[in-house]
């Protein structure tokens, strides 16, 4: 995605972290969408198809572990990246997490300096 502006989907469903991180991605000049849950990811990533979905694990609703496979299932998604963002920091919930499909696993808290080198990384990549 060299060309043109990336368009991320963050998702969490705690407010204070998706405002913090919608203003990080368009600081960081790409194009955001946000969902405050799972069920609102999903219906985005099948509107939009963003080329990143970043994505907290534990949600009330559909978890993220399920949206990455979702999104795995999904032939028109081959080339969406997912990135976790979770506090699940043991190495079952980062393996598991990697075996479904996602590109990186960075637990919180984070540096969000790293993390938006890390998106351009997976951006540029694709």
């Amino acid at each position: 995605m060299a060309n043109g502006t990336a368009r991320i989907l963050v998702v969490d469903d705690d407010p204070y972290i998706l405002m913090s991180l919608e203003f990080l991605m368009k600081k960081s000049g790409f194009d955001v969408l946000v969902a405050r849950n799972g069920t609102e990811a999903l219906q985005l990533i099948n509107e939009h198809r963003p080329d990143v979905v970043l994505l907290d694990i534990m949600m009330p609703d559909v978890d993220g572990y399920e949206i990455c496979t979702y999104i795995r299932q999904q032939a028109a998604l081959a080339a969406t990246k997912v990135v976790f963002l979770s506090a699940k920091s043991g190495d079952a919930d980062i393996r598991k997490g990697l075996e479904l499909g996602a590109s990186l696993y960075i637990t919180k808290p984070f540096s969000t300096r790293k993390l938006v080198s890390q998106i351009k990384e997976l951006v540029d990549a694709a």
